[in-house]
């Protein structure tokens, strides 16, 4: 419902102070990290099992976030709802894992509840709180202060600035374990196989270039009409020069083409050797499909061809191949 005294300008200046309040939670809230933090960060890289992010109401929604970063990070987590816990899901907590508890009060009675079951199964226990003084932290191996000075809502009622707090935490826990494993992007790719990175960092030129009867081939002498019969069947705007052991020589391409034309020349005697530059831009087929999109951005071109060692052509990729592939 909107009031009749609703003021736009109110309502920006709102917005604007709890970005604010937030902001200097966040500000507040990396100087207090230090040894507690540290030793949060070595727990987890020792532990033989998952980290098992646990908490209730926003907490709890906090927390379902910590789990899928850290797992799609390098480390295995999941998120268990403590009331379910309570009801049989406490066995998918098992020794040899770590338990991340997300309380701002520290006195969430259904997480509470399962702190000395976790205690005789040896499952230690990381409580993210607002309050060094509360339960939770009483019976936590580890304490990782997340209080705020104020919440951004006006009534200092609804979780704020605590919940963003324990956000950016959980964050910072995140990225201190992706570094402490040497977590790369490649690792984070087969995380996300689905999505653009994953695409980009997993799709290698090998599993995208056209090769054997798909190729434009030609000897050097082949005559020019030849050549573009061949790159007319093919359809990549190129024909590729080859020997006889199937080496590459050079490249004509349609380019080439439209400048003989535009300079006048007379192509009914030309031959692909005379039209052909020899140094076409090539890549391996073990390359990642990025590079030969960085190759082509940065020469221009739209194609590239993919040799061996020792310049045997085995495919060639053009970048409508890496637009249908998604890879940009």
């Amino acid at each position: 419902m909107i009031s009749n005294a609703f003021d736009p300008e109110r309502a920006v200046a709102m917005g604007r102070e709890a970005l604010q309040v937030e902001a200097r939670a966040l500000t507040a809230l990396a100087p207090r990290l230090g040894e507690a933090f540290a030793s949060a960060v070595h727990l987890v890289l020792a532990t033989t099992g998952r980290v098992a992010v646990m908490g209730m109401g926003k907490s709890g929604h906090v927390g379902r976030k910590i789990a899928a970063t850290l797992a799609s990070t390098g480390t295995p987590a999941l998120f268990i709802h403590p009331a379910e816990a309570s009801h049989g899901d406490l066995g998918m907590v098992t020794p040899g894992d770590v338990v991340l508890a997300l309380s701002n009060s520290g006195e969430s009675d259904e997480l509470n509840a399962i702190l000395p079951v976790l205690k005789r199964l040896g499952v230690p226990v990381i409580a993210m709180t607002g309050r060094a003084e509360s339960s939770l932290a009483a019976h936590a191996t580890l304490v990782l202060d997340s209080a705020v000075a104020e919440e951004a809502c006006p009534l200092q009622l609804a979780p704020t600035a605590s919940t963003t707090a324990q956000m950016a935490l959980g964050d910072a826990l995140a990225m201190a374990l992706l570094d402490a494993r040497g977590f790369r992007a490649e690792d984070f790719a087969r995380s996300h196989p689905g999505g653009t990175l994953g695409r980009k960092l997993l799709s290698h030129v090998r599993d995208l270039m056209r090769s054997g009867e798909a190729l434009p081939r030609v000897a050097p002498a082949a005559s020019l009409t030849a050549t573009m019969r061949e790159m007319s069947a093919k359809g990549l705007g190129m024909a590729v020069l080859v020997d006889a052991d199937d080496k590459v020589l050079g490249i004509f391409t349609d380019g080439d083409l439209r400048r003989l034309i535009e300079n006048g020349r007379d192509l009914r005697d030309l031959t692909a050797a005379d039209v052909a530059h020899a140094r076409p831009r090539t890549v391996a087929a073990e390359a990642l499909a990025v590079d030969a999109a960085d190759l082509m951005e940065a020469q221009r071109i739209t194609v590239v061809l993919v040799v061996d060692a020792e310049r045997h052509l085995l495919g060639a990729v053009s970048i409508n191949d890496l637009m249908r592939a998604k890879v940009i």
